[in-house]
């Protein structure tokens, strides 16, 4: 079954190129961000796995750990890392998980969970649902879930973008509206009451509709 908002990501023992981890105890009290690969030397994921190792100071800086997942065996992770070392000018700097017995992708419900077999006699069609993006919060929640085709490149801009919003919210009751980013006006959550709204936001709200108040994003 495929997880949703909301509900608590599957906790799983698993080796890593960072050595042998547990999935919950990894986080700890972070956040995570878990994006997955059906195989490796594949030509889109080899561009994704690159790209992420440039930019993983972003998500360290905002206290996001990250991990990938490959539907193939850690020694073959190693020899992946070099070519994408190789042609994207930076190797993977966080645990990619070998899922050869297919256990997490299934948990995850990237595949069935009838699927069998060994991940050497797969291809990358075999896996073709094993592109998604899970974000994870420190209550061990999947707080977004993002699936992608194989022909089609991740937009971390867009993953960064909704961590952005997905923290100011839990620290503040608002939500943000279409295309927010960070410093924008955001949206008052419709939870709070008129009364509640106006002793945390004093200098008030624009309200085209009744249902929409709109204040300047609040600081941390």
């Amino acid at each position: 079954m495929a997880l949703r908002i909301n509900d608590i990501a599957p906790d799983f023992e698993a080796d890593t190129t960072h050595g042998r981890l547990r999935f919950h105890e990894w986080i700890g009290d972070n956040w995570a961000v878990l994006f997955s690969h059906p195989k490796d030397f594949t030509p889109v994921c080899t561009t994704e796995l690159g790209l992420m190792a440039k930019i993983e100071p972003e998500f360290a800086r905002r206290g996001v750990k990250v991990i990938g997942l490959s539907v193939d065996s850690v020694d073959r992770h190693a020899g992946w890392a070099a070519d994408i070392e190789r042609s994207q000018g930076a190797a993977p700097n966080y645990p990619v998980i070998g899922d050869a017995d297919l256990n997490v992708s299934k948990l995850y419900g990237m595949l069935p969970a009838s699927t069998s077999g060994d991940a050497s006699t797969r291809t990358a069609a075999d896996n073709l649902t094993v592109r998604n993006v899970f974000v994870v919060g420190p209550d061990k929640r999947v707080k977004l879930v993002l699936v992608y085709p194989m022909t089609t490149g991740r937009n971390f801009d867009e993953v960064l973008r909704v961590i952005d919003s997905l923290q100011l919210t839990a620290r503040h009751r608002v939500a943000t509206p279409a295309n927010w980013k960070q410093g924008d006006d955001v949206i008052i959550a419709g939870s709070m009451s008129d009364e509640e709204a106006r002793q945390r936001f004093p200098g008030g709200w624009e309200s085209p509709l009744p249902y929409l108040r709109i204040v300047p994003q609040p600081g941390n």
